[in-house]
């Protein structure tokens, strides 16, 4: 039953299965890719996180209001 392929212990060390080129390979992907892409992902996520915040300010509004009504409900059946 010897196995020639590394034990776990191995594949998960540093100076295991792979090493670092790949790594190094993607990082020189990211990297190198242009800057005015990176711009145009930051302002739309920019933008989105300005409606994402008015979004739950009038939630939070609407849950406030509503549970206000509830408990003068219940004040006014007890």
């Amino acid at each position: 039953m010897g196995s020639k392929a590394p034990g776990w212990g191995e594949q998960w060390s540093v100076e295991g299965c792979g090493g670092n080129d790949d790594d190094d390979k993607l990082m020189n992907k990211v990297g190198n890719s242009s800057g005015s892409k990176m711009g145009d992902v930051k302002a739309t996520a920019s933008a989105g996180l300005g409606k994402a915040k008015a979004a739950a300010l009038v939630s939070a509004q609407k849950v406030k209001s509503g549970t206000s009504v509830g408990i003068k409900w219940v004040k006014n059946q007890y």
